[in-house]
């Protein structure tokens, strides 16, 4: 059975990689889902049923596959360039509203952030740290590491939104 399964994940592969993505992950339901409506079979939810469809499949169906495959690439894209959208509102949303307000706690906070994550680092460093510490302050440097590069995004941007950018128009087709 699970030979079965794998060649049937192997055609889709070859087919409609995005559509075998689905299936080797968390969405493997959908993924079902989306091979029943795009073969023209009942909504039963079942993968050996929608293995058998693949290893069955038409060349017409296969490019369905593709097609279908394509398409749900784009939602994909399309949901990404959307959460892209709501991260850069908010955080222009609060760079406003600094600028209105002139609240100095953030900047404060910024500032004792950015000395408690170096200083960590450095007591970590030029100190040997009991084993019974040690998770902890792995811990924090992790908290503080993630805290700091999204206090440095906030105040200086973030280069993340350019880099996918560029990575989208890559994979968009050839350049002119």
């Amino acid at each position: 059975m699970a030979d079965f399964l794998s060649q049937a994940l192997d055609v889709l592969k070859t087919a409609a990689p995005e559509v075998a993505a689905l299936i080797g992950g968390p969405l493997a339901g959908q993924g079902v889902q989306l091979i029943e409506q795009t073969l023209g079979l009942a909504p039963t939810g079942d993968a050996a049923a929608a293995a058998t469809a693949v290893l069955g499949a038409t060349p017409d169906q296969l490019i369905a596959l593709k097609t279908a495959g394509i398409a749900l690439q784009g939602k994909f894209i399309d949901a990404g360039v959307t959460l892209m959208q709501a991260d850069n509102s908010d955080r222009a949303s609060a760079r406003e509203r600094e600028a209105a307000v002139r609240d100095w706690i953030p900047g404060i906070l910024a500032m004792v952030m950015t000395c408690g994550f170096f200083s960590l680092l450095a007591l970590l460093s030029l100190r040997e740290v009991p084993a019974s510490s040690q998770q902890l302050l792995n811990t924090m440097v992790g908290v503080l590491g993630t805290a700091w590069v999204a206090m440095v995004a906030y105040y200086f941007g973030s280069s993340s939104g350019s880099a996918r950018a560029t990575e989208l128009l890559a994979k968009s087709g050839p350049a002119p």
